[in-house]
């Protein structure tokens, strides 16, 4: 049954990168239009987690913002399938800005390793062909379930000769080799980690789950970090990269002191562009003991 999911998934993925960038953006905020009037486990997602981050919202402000929300996710599935698909100078031609890349120069001439540090806002995939674009880093990610989708994005996410790290034990070795070898790597910062492995930071005034993985690798090393996000455009204009260096509390000795400075920059960035954040992301699956669970 998974390899029966996986063909078909890959199949839409192919279908959609057939299309002029535009009208593949256009036909996947339909995809999004349709989960936005259609009862749906994503739509109810959302829902929850809005009505939790963001209770200042009005019940017909925060409606608005759900379809908006879909609507994008459904922008971000139908971008990333062309981004999986083309050669990766195809989509880093969307493009049309970039802020802030002379902080990834200097932390790569440094030579003491760099640690990028992203999230799901915007579109990761198109982010993930610029920053390999730039450098030769080891792109950490967790697999999905599908092994013939899987295989895809393995090879898709390095086209330019950059090597992916799953989330597994032998991945996070390969990270950590990495950075401590003066390379760079990049890591998406918000899938919600194994309790173990996390800390409850807050996240738009919630406690969430948090993975301590970057506090700890930048401990001790002398490694950069810096955040990056690609976020949309509107008009169907392209994307806009974003490259912010890291405050000093990321650095700090105090584990929970640096996995919340990350949790607090990372909501800085989803409150400019709530929309573009994806919503229909389990986040906040684990709750503290004691705490009803919200799905």
């Amino acid at each position: 049954m998974e390899r029966f999911k996986g063909a078909v998934i890959v199949g839409f993925l192919r279908l959609f990168s057939l299309l002029p960038f535009r009208v593949a953006q256009a036909l996947g905020a339909g995809v999004g239009w349709l989960l936005w009037v259609t009862p749906n486990r994503s739509r109810e997602v959302v829902r929850i987690n809005l009505t939790h981050c963001l209770p200042e919202l009005g019940e017909s402000e925060r409606e608005a913002l759900v379809r908006q929300t879909l609507l994008d996710t459904g922008r971000s599935f139908a971008e990333s399938a062309c981004a999986w698909m083309w050669k990766p100078e195809r989509t880093i031609s969307l493009i049309r800005e970039v802020e802030g890349a002379h902080l990834l120069h200097e932390a790569l001439e440094r030579g003491k390793g760099v640690v990028c540090i992203t999230s799901h806002l915007g579109n990761w995939e198109v982010l993930n062909h610029w920053y390999c674009s730039q450098c030769s880093p080891v792109i950490f990610f967790r697999p999905p379930k599908q092994p013939a989708v899987d295989d895809l994005l393995r090879r898709q996410r390095a086209q330019l000769g950059n090597k992916v790290a799953p989330s597994t034990r032998e991945g996070i070795t390969m990270v950590m080799r990495e950075v401590r070898s003066g390379g760079a790597v990049g890591i998406p910062a918000d899938p919600e980690p194994a309790v173990k492995s996390g800390l409850f930071v807050p996240f738009f005034g919630v406690a969430a789950l948090t993975s301590k993985f970057v506090p700890n690798l930048l401990r001790g090393n002398g490694a950069k970090a810096l955040f990056m996000h690609c976020v949309r455009l509107p008009g169907g204009r392209g994307f806009k990269v974003i490259v912010e260096a890291a405050p000093e509390a990321l650095y700090s000795s105090d584990v929970m002191e640096a996995t919340a400075c990350m949790s607090s920059v990372i909501e800085r960035y989803v409150r400019r562009w709530p929309s573009q954040y994806m919503w229909s992301m389990k986040r906040f699956k684990k709750r503290p003991e004691g705490e009803k669970k919200w799905y």
